[in-house]
């Protein structure tokens, strides 16, 4: 089983717009890039990423370096090294575990630069609008 623990070594940030402007309608990229991945003596993983994050139009940027460090089984470091090595994406689990340090952190930041945030926000559908019917055609099993 393998056990990703991420750390943030660097943390850039910079509004462009306004405060007293108005947001207009905005679009965010956001890049995860594992940057390199080394075996260390203990059979773990050092593995560095960066995350940049840019607002168009440009109202403001982040950028995000770290390391995840990756531990587990013997074979299965060595298959993710190898893996790596072939060009192949990194496992899942160490871009999942990236993905939910760095955009709980980047969420934080834009909130202190007081730009939206990088990730979607849940919509809420107007009072007016009629549910969707969920239930599939056809026979009804609920009785």
């Amino acid at each position: 089983m393998l056990r990703v623990n991420v750390t943030v070594s660097s943390i850039s940030a910079e509004r462009f717009w306004d405060i007293r402007k108005p947001i207009p309608p905005i679009q965010i990229n956001t890049n995860i890039n594992v940057v390199g991945m080394e075996k260390k003596q203990d059979n773990s993983l050092d593995v560095p990423f960066v995350l940049s994050i840019v607002y168009n139009p440009s109202i403001a940027q982040m950028n995000l370096k770290g390391t995840a460090y990756v531990i587990g089984d013997k074979e299965e470091v060595d298959k993710i090294l190898k893996d790596y090595e072939q060009k192949k994406p990194p496992a899942q689990i160490i871009i999942q575990s990236i993905s939910n340090v760095v955009f709980i952190e980047s969420v934080l930041i834009s909130r202190s630069l007081n730009i939206p945030p990088p990730i979607p926000l849940p919509q809420i559908p107007e009072a007016g609008a009629k549910p969707t019917n969920t239930k599939p055609e056809g026979r009804d099993y609920s009785r």
